[in-house]
């Protein structure tokens, strides 16, 4: 993030939350990473983004990386607590992503040849579980599986996401939801300029069943801290829904609140095999 790029963001008068994807504070792990910052301009970058007015910062990391264990996930949340402390205020919201190997990437392949290890599931668990007493000591409270905020801050725009309101995307690659339609701009930088000036944006877009809408809302729900809203569920799938999540309540992975089916802190982990077992 340059000077000018912070100066011009701020002078717009848009926006007062910035997030920057830190992802490791260990240089070895970025490189890993094939990021082309290191951990001492990470840092950097968070400063200088206070120094130009944004108060309202967010830092995204991953952990279960190759040979990332518990002890060095820990002295990455220790180089969370330095530099909050070089700070006026503390980053008030923190994104902690589990490695996930996604398919064709440079990760994957060398994964397949040896040359990397793949995400230990134990390990992750672990370092979750560390990430949670980290958070209660330090300020923050969980909102979602992998998002964590101070005094209430959460990202509002990742809450609409889980939610279901409606949301604008502008810009190249960026998605659109009316509440029953999804769109999605194309990606090409050089096509999106072409044809927004035109008037209309190159896009793709499709429509939601009630299906499509309910196996979504569970999806994304069962990962916050919320849970499932009753009411939000379609009514067709009430019923479904109260008799799926029956063994779950069972066995201590749910919790229903009258209003809401929440997952448990064990709940938490196992969210997305509930959530595939929750759909109509």
């Amino acid at each position: 993030m340059t000077e000018d790029f912070l100066t011009g963001v701020r002078e717009t008068g848009l926006f007062d939350r910035l997030s920057v994807g830190v992802q490791s504070f260990d240089d070895s792990m970025l490189r890993k990473l094939n990021r082309r910052h290191s951990a001492a301009m990470a840092a950097d970058a968070v400063r200088r983004a206070e120094m130009h007015g944004f108060v309202r910062l967010s830092v995204d990391l991953i952990y279960g990386l190759p040979g990332q264990g518990v002890t060095e996930w820990a002295r990455e949340l220790k180089e969370v607590e330095r530099l909050n402390r070089s700070l006026l205020q503390p980053v008030e919201h923190l994104s902690c992503y589990a490695l996930t190997v996604e398919p064709g990437t440079m990760l994957e392949r060398q994964i397949e040849s040896g040359r990397s290890e793949a995400p230990d599931e134990e390990v992750q668990v672990a370092q979750y579980g560390l990430l949670q007493r980290w958070i209660a000591d330090n300020g923050y409270s969980q909102y979602e599986v992998s998002n964590y905020c101070r005094n209430g801050q959460r990202a509002l725009h990742n809450c609409r996401y889980w939610n279901r309101t409606p949301y604008l995307g502008l810009g190249a690659a960026a998605h659109s939801f009316d509440g029953t339609r999804r769109r999605w701009n194309v990606a090409d930088v050089a096509r999106y300029t072409a044809t927004a000036t035109d008037g209309e944006v190159e896009h793709e877009e499709e429509t939601l069943t009630q299906r499509d809408a309910y196996n979504e809302y569970v999806m994304t729900a069962l990962r916050t801290t919320e849970g499932i809203v009753k009411e939000m569920v379609p009514p067709p799938y009430r019923t479904h829904l109260e008799r799926a999540a029956k063994r779950y309540l069972h066995n201590g992975l749910l919790t229903d609140t009258g209003r809401c089916l929440k997952p448990t802190a064990d709940g938490m982990l196992q969210a997305d095999g509930m959530a595939a077992a929750l759909f109509g």
